[in-house]
């Protein structure tokens, strides 16, 4: 069977390749401290999936790392973590913590796992941790977890992504450092020159209360992020995926056609 991935919400994603199930940064509750999660019920999703043979973390803010949300899943799935956060981890959790650095490798039978680089970091110490993934089987995916635009995405390009996994806002009406908006997500885009991307980490969690809801930063990002793809990366195919969503990531020889325009629902260009 062909790889492909099912977007869980947020950052969460399951990659099925080569037979093994890849789950990065599960959160699973529809609540993490004063978010809520918007109109789905993470649950429901996570009941449809396979459990996880290998557990990814890109880094430890806490819409990435959720201490209920690992405790459910298996023990004995392994976590890769960024180094010098697995002292504390193992701590805290029940399953075995693999403390990789950027430039190492993974191997679970099939499939390799590249630790790449994140523009995502701080001052704090196990904190200010953060670091992306290479996933290789029949395709090539990318999950840079949180990130800025950085110039080593070029050299990135060489490794001929299939799919990227490209945050395009976050939780709240502002971002803060190391995060992609629509435009520098575009340009991260064409630095990568990936074949296909799929939109994340926008959209899925909003602070309490529903006035949040009136604010447009739940609706924009998609249409601002087509927009500058138009721009910057045409020949790279976008897929919006709703939460629960799956994609099979299409074989080389299907060649690439022009950005799909299918948006979620309640979003308009």
């Amino acid at each position: 069977m062909p790889d492909s991935l099912s977007f869980l919400g947020h950052a969460t994603i399951m990659f099925h390749m080569r037979g093994k199930h890849i789950l990065t940064d599960p959160v699973l509750s529809d609540r993490v401290l004063y978010l809520r999660r918007r109109n789905f019920s993470a649950i429901r999703w996570l009941e449809e999936q396979p459990a996880p043979d290998l557990i990814l973390l890109s880094h430890l803010h806490l819409d990435h790392l959720h201490l209920p949300s690992l405790r459910r899943l298996p023990c004995d799935a392994p976590m890769i973590a960024p180094k010098g956060s697995g002292k504390w981890l193992r701590r805290v959790l029940c399953r075995p913590v693999i403390e990789l650095s950027p430039g190492d490798d993974y191997r679970i039978d099939d499939v390799t796992v590249t630790v790449t680089y994140a523009e995502h970091g701080g001052n704090l110490p196990i904190i200010g941790l953060a670091q992306g993934y290479l996933l290789k089987g029949e395709s090539v995916a990318y999950f840079p977890g949180d990130t800025d635009v950085f110039p080593q995405m070029a050299d990135l390009a060489r490794e001929n992504i299939d799919v990227a996994l490209i945050p395009i806002w976050g939780w709240g009406p502002t971002l803060g450092a190391g995060h992609l908006d629509p435009k520098s997500a575009a340009e991260a885009v064409a630095l990568l020159k990936p074949r296909h991307v799929v939109p994340i980490h926008w959209a899925s969690f909003r602070p309490m209360g529903p006035i949040w809801e009136m604010f447009t930063y739940l609706r924009v990002p998609g249409p601002k992020f087509i927009y500058y793809m138009k721009q910057y990366a045409p020949e790279t195919q976008v897929h919006f995926l709703e939460p629960g969503g799956q994609f099979v990531i299409p074989p080389r020889e299907n060649g690439v056609s022009n950005p799909s325009l299918l948006l979620p629902k309640n979003q308009t260009l």
